[in-house]
């Protein structure tokens, strides 16, 4: 025999004046295998079964509980709207499921409102009232936007901070290409000025000041470290230069000139 229990209600007994938060539990009841009949009585309910039994059944099965029904319900977005089927038993939870494929907008950073009131995930529509039809309301949640701001910001950072170390390392590269050959002549025995080799320590350590003002994090900072040690190993190579190519001397080219007989003078005899 099914269980049965009867719901009371503040205006004496009478099923008619059922509260919202009692609407609410019937509908939980029937959720976990409860069912309400028309009186107010809620009883459990009773599963299907080849003899039908539970007394005086009489033999005949009880048929299969319908699945619940399927209702439309349309959502505002902005200036967009849309038309989604869902059951009539699901949960805000669910229908926000639904809503991310067609909006785009994670589920997480949804706000749905029903009746100028926001409702939670684990809310119910029909339990909310929602009914085939119904209008709803959905928002982006605020503390969504300003953390995908957030967001934005941090790579527009590390794009800018990626676009400097890269122009950066394009001079260094340049740079380096001119310590390499000043390394080749010296390594030749062929002395350059210093000022050259001055000149390359200069820039090189403008550039190592260009990367300390970067704010880089971590690839970006990497990269960044990665020049940073470019630039050191480039001055260090010159400081060793500088000193062996002090060493060396000056290399004096002298010319020989070849001398030329002074051209004979040719007397000329006047006539009167």
């Amino acid at each position: 025999m099914a269980a049965v229990m009867h719901r009371s209600s503040s205006d004496g007994g009478s099923s008619s004046g059922w509260s919202e938060a009692a609407a609410a539990s019937a509908a939980g009841d029937e959720r976990a295998g409860w069912e309400v009949r028309p009186s107010g009585m809620v009883v459990q309910a009773r599963e299907e079964g080849p003899g039908g039994g539970g007394g005086g059944g009489g033999g005949m099965g009880i048929p299969p509980r319908p699945p619940p029904p399927e209702i439309k319900v349309r959502v505002k977005y902005g200036a967009a709207r849309h038309e989604v089927a869902v059951s009539s038993i699901a949960s805000f939870g669910e229908l926000k499921k639904l809503l991310a494929a067609r909006t785009g907008l994670p589920a997480a950073d949804q706000r749905l409102t029903y009746k100028g009131k926001e409702r939670g995930n684990a809310d119910y529509l029909d339990v909310c009232g929602v009914k085939n039809k119904s209008k709803l309301y959905l928002a982006e949640d605020p503390t969504s936007v300003e953390r995908r701001y957030i967001e934005r910001q941090k790579s527009a950072k590390i794009e800018t901070a990626n676009r400097a170390i890269g122009a950066i390392a394009l001079e260094v590269d340049k740079l380096a290409d001119q310590v390499r050959s000043i390394e080749k002549s010296i390594t030749r025995g062929s002395k350059v000025a210093e000022v050259q080799i001055t000149t390359l320590i200069e820039l090189l350590m403008r550039l190592a000041v260009k990367l300390d003002s970067i704010h880089a994090e971590g690839d970006s900072s990497s990269q960044k470290n990665i020049q940073a040690k470019r630039v050191q190993k480039c001055v260090e190579t010159l400081d060793v230069l500088k000193i062996s190519n002090a060493r060396l001397q000056n290399v004096i080219v002298t010319t020989k000139w070849e001398t030329f007989d002074a051209p004979a003078t040719t007397q000329w005899e006047l006539f009167d």
